[in-house]
């Protein structure tokens, strides 16, 4: 077959890569006379750059660069007496709950108290209609006088049998006859009494008192209602809140530390109840504290947000009085109770609390806030700033504990010394910071050029134009 040999395009790819060339050729001088041509700005603009610590320094870079100190939020560590405590989630349970049923069976004639009433030991809740065992009683009592009548008889006729035996006039089988009748007429007397002793006390059950002190429930009769006795359903259930139990669990493994200082001395609880706020109000997320937020769109300025007042949060102290003989095997947990007084009944039976189970109080604990710890590869570290140079230094350190928002520090960090809590993305050892406390804003950044105090940037872009142009 012959070899038919095909037409090559060249000139035309020629072209096109010159065409290519001559583009890129264009576009190179343009950007070079871009470059090299007066900035149009004013000098007050790189002034505002500098000033704001949003230079090549600033803000784009970590460290202190070319543009100044880096903005930093700073406070310091503190030693302070700090609790051990144990968390837990607790429920209140009333002190004492009594169902309250009828003794006997009648017609509820009168109901003394209204549902939700707190009610004393002893004060009168039902009555039942007592005409019926009042005359039971009445009954009873008759039976007894007349028993009695026949009782002095009997006696009288034994005297007279037991004379005419010991003369021989009658034989010996009448005798212990009529000993007989009078003895079994003087246990009839007895039986009399005993009857009416019931029924005194079933005329005694038609009043129904309370047995202890504590809140009413709900009324599950009303006046008229045939109330029998013993009955499956209560006439009302009445709970003891003042004082009042809380229970919880917590972990079996604190259970030889909780030993070990319930015998040295009471262990001490405390217990939260949140507030829920004003009912029929959005729920708003709070803002995270200190963070910047805009208060001029024509500046850009900027001011730390304070942090936003926490919910009121009750809080009732008690003492731990059970301790359960058995850890849980399902959960590993060991059940327990505190009492607490409960005066003015903030915590209600069936209510979630927060439980704070207090071991002992560490008398001169290093505390810093938590946001104030970084994690790398290494361990636990904080930003540290010398007060001779103003620059960081991280400092590895080993926390004990966490509570709350603060961390508690057992190495690396002594009382007074200053640390960060805002601005560790942008710091490199040896950065050189400019510091402000959490929550004092930019207010003196904006009047003057300096970042001193000038809350999380450390200084408003209006401060630093103000000091540039004078």
């Amino acid at each position: 077959m012959p070899i038919i040999p095909r037409p090559c395009f060249l000139p035309s790819r020629t072209a096109g890569l010159a065409l290519i060339c001559l583009l890129l050729a264009g576009f190179s001088s343009s950007s070079c006379s871009k470059e090299g041509a007066p900035d149009p700005q004013p000098s007050g603009e790189a002034g505002r750059g500098a000033g704001t610590g949003r230079g090549t320094g600033g803000r784009g870079g970590r460290g202190a660069g070319g543009g100044g100190p880096v903005p930093v939020v700073t406070t310091h560590s503190v030693s302070k007496a700090v609790p051990v405590t144990i968390p837990a989630v607790g429920t209140a349970e009333p002190l004492a709950t009594v169902q309250i049923r009828a003794q006997v069976t009648g017609q509820l004639s009168a109901i003394h108290f209204t549902e939700g009433q707190e009610v004393k030991k002893g004060t009168p809740l039902f009555t039942l209609d007592a005409r019926p065992f009042e005359a039971a009683l009445q009954q009873a009592q008759a039976v007894l006088a007349r028993d009695t009548a026949q009782s002095k008889n009997a006696q009288s006729q034994k005297a007279r049998y037991e004379d005419l035996f010991k003369r021989g006039l009658i034989a010996r089988d009448q005798y212990e006859t009529q000993l007989a009748t009078a003895n079994a007429l003087e246990s009839t007397l007895a039986a009399d009494e005993a009857a009416i002793e019931n029924a005194r006390l079933n005329l005694q059950y038609t009043r129904i008192i309370a047995p202890i002190s504590g809140r009413t429930g709900s009324l599950n009769v009303h006046q008229g209602d045939l109330v029998r006795a013993n009955d499956t359903t209560p006439l009302v259930v009445i709970n003891q809140v003042a004082p009042i139990y809380v229970s919880f669990s917590v972990p079996g493994r604190y259970l030889p530390d909780i030993r070990r200082y319930q015998a040295q001395q009471g262990l001490k609880i405390e217990a939260r109840i949140q507030s829920a706020g004003t009912p029929g109000a959005p729920q708003v997320a709070p803002a995270n504290p200190g963070t910047a937020v805009p208060t001029d769109g024509n500046d850009g300025a900027s001011n730390a947000v304070p942090p936003p007042a926490p919910a009121t949060a009750a809080i009732e102290s008690g003492t731990v009085s059970f301790i359960d003989n058995t850890v849980d095997p399902t959960t590993g947990t060991i059940r327990m109770k505190g009492t607490f007084a409960n005066d003015d009944h903030a915590l209600w039976p069936g209510l979630f609390v927060q439980v704070t189970l207090i071991l002992r109080t560490d008398p001169n604990a290093i505390v810093v806030p938590s946001i104030a710890v970084q994690t790398s590869q290494a361990g636990q570290f904080v930003y540290v700033v010398k007060p001779d140079d103003k620059t960081a230094e991280v400092r590895n350190i080993v926390v004990e504990r966490q509570q709350g928002d603060e961390s508690i520090i057992s190495h690396g960090l002594r009382p007074g010394e200053e640390v960060v809590t805002d601005g560790q993305l942008r710091l490199n050892p040896g950065s050189k910071v400019v510091t402000g406390t959490r929550g004092e804003g930019s207010g003196g950044s904006r009047e003057g050029g300096s970042n001193e105090g000038g809350g999380r940037r450390g200084g408003g872009r209006r401060g630093g134009n103000r000091g540039n142009q004078s």
